[in-house]
């Protein structure tokens, strides 16, 4: 396995070349991965390594997770996720790994030599609504994604994690921005005027039925009325929840059987339409 780990713009990643060995004018995909397992760009690559796919392969690391976790670890996370989820994890960290983008994709073309060759984006939960955002606020053409387990919709996430661990959060007119700007069903019409892509959305079938599951469906809804035919595509995986690889998911580990499955579906669409 030729796998290629450095950092570009204080973004960590792990990069592998297309099999074919034709690196300039293969294809290109970028994933972040989750919060939750697996949580680091290595254990990510673990769990959904693409193997099939003659593309480059790109896992970029997520602020404040993995190498780039606050001294206070997965302590000092939990902390600033109860103090105010919104406006200390899901909101700085999707902004920061958007504009990070932007300064790493050329650095990584010019160090890894790939072309302008199609742009894939791949992610899984919050790592979704990152690649979601790349599309929507068109900071690089995207030809194709694949959103496993995404985050569509911020309220709805918020509303069912409020649930599980019995607090209320309280929505500010600056926590109101974030959700506006990660409310994907209502920012289809942004998708299609980035070019519709092709996405396809893949979910475990066990997963939170009001935080994950309805928004992606409401949200291939919503690509379906604006995309005048472009392929769009949702997936449940069975015996899926949320996560992808065992805890505490920061390093390489055994890929497990759903996300195999996650994974093979993610190579077939980026074979149908990274052309």
């Amino acid at each position: 396995m030729n796998l290629q780990r450095g950092i570009a713009a204080g973004v960590p990643y792990v990069a592998k070349p297309p099999m074919s060995g034709t690196a300039e004018n293969a294809p290109v995909v970028f994933g972040w991965h989750l919060m939750d397992s697996p949580r680091s760009e290595v254990a990510f690559e673990a769990a959904v390594p693409m193997e099939g796919l003659d593309a480059w392969r790109i896992y970029l690391g997520l602020p404040l997770c993995g190498s780039r976790m606050p001294a206070g670890g997965f302590d000092e996370i939990m902390q600033l996720g109860m103090e105010d989820a919104v406006l200390n994890l899901q909101g700085p960290i999707a902004d920061q790994a958007a504009r990070e983008f932007a300064d790493v994709y050329p650095l990584l073309r010019k160090k890894l030599g790939f072309g302008d060759a199609a742009l894939g984006v791949m992610g899984g939960s919050l790592g979704a609504a990152i690649a979601s955002l790349i599309i929507a606020e068109q900071v690089m053409p995207v030809r194709a994604a694949v959103l496993v387990s995404p985050l569509l919709q911020l309220r709805a996430v918020v509303a069912a994690m409020s649930r599980v661990y019995g607090i209320n959060y309280d929505w500010t007119p600056e926590a109101n921005q974030v959700a506006d700007r990660l409310d994907f069903v209502a920012r289809a019409s942004d998708f299609a005027r980035a070019g519709a892509p092709p996405v396809r959305a893949i979910l475990g079938a066990d997963d939170e039925p009001d935080g994950f599951i309805e928004p992606a469906e409401n949200f291939i809804g919503a690509l379906r009325s604006v995309y005048n035919g472009t392929p769009t595509d949702l997936h449940f995986v069975d015996n899926m929840a949320h996560a992808l690889a065992d805890e505490p998911g920061l390093e390489a580990g055994p890929q497990l059987p759903h996300a195999s499955k996650v994974d093979a579906l993610a190579v077939e669409w980026f074979a149908q339409h990274l052309r």
